[in-house]
C-alpha cells in the first residue's frame, strides 16, 4: 500500500479517481483472500471478511484525504513556492468554461470552511 499512497497528498480527487481507488482496495482485498470474481462476492462480503481477519481499519480514501490535510496545514504553516503556488498568489487567471476541480477545492469541501478560515485554522498545528 505504500507503493500506492506515495505522493497522493498531490492528487486531485475526483469522483472518478474516488472510485479507482476503492475499487484498486477491493482488488486488494480478494487477492489477500483468494476470492475470485467468479465467485460472485459482493464487495460488503469481502469487507466483513478484511475486517473478521485483521480488525477494524482505515480505507485508503481516508487515508488520502488524512494526508492531504496534514500536507495542506504543513505548507500553509511553512513560507514557500509550495505555499504560493497552493494559494493561487501566481499571476494569471482560470480558463474560460466549466472549471476543473482544484487542489483546493478537495479541502474546501472537506472542511466546510470558507478560505480565511481554513487558513487561520491551518497555523495551529493541534486544531
Amino acid at each position: 500500500m505504500s507503493v500506492f499512497l506515495y505522493a497522493c497528498e498531490s492528487w486531485t480527487l475526483n469522483a472518478d479517481i474516488e472510485r479507482r481507488i476503492r475499487a484498486m482496495e477491493m482488488t486488494c482485498y480478494r487477492r489477500l483472500l483468494g476470492i475470485s470474481y467468479k465467485d460472485h462476492t459482493t464487495n460488503e462480503e469481502v469487507s466483513r471478511r478484511i475486517e473478521n481477519a485483521i480488525g477494524p481499519h482505515v480505507d485508503l480514501l481516508t487515508i488520502v484525504r488524512q494526508r492531504k490535510l496534514k500536507w495542506y496545514g504543513h505548507t500553509t504553516r511553512s513560507s514557500g513556492l509550495a505555499k504560493t503556488i497552493m494559494q493561487g498568489t501566481v499571476n494569471g487567471g482560470r480558463r474560460r468554461g466549466r472549471q476543473k476541480k482544484r487542489w483546493d477545492d478537495n479541502i474546501r469541501k472537506w472542511t466546510a470552511f470558507e478560505l480565511r478560515n481554513i487558513l487561520r485554522k491551518a497555523e495551529d498545528r493541534e486544531e
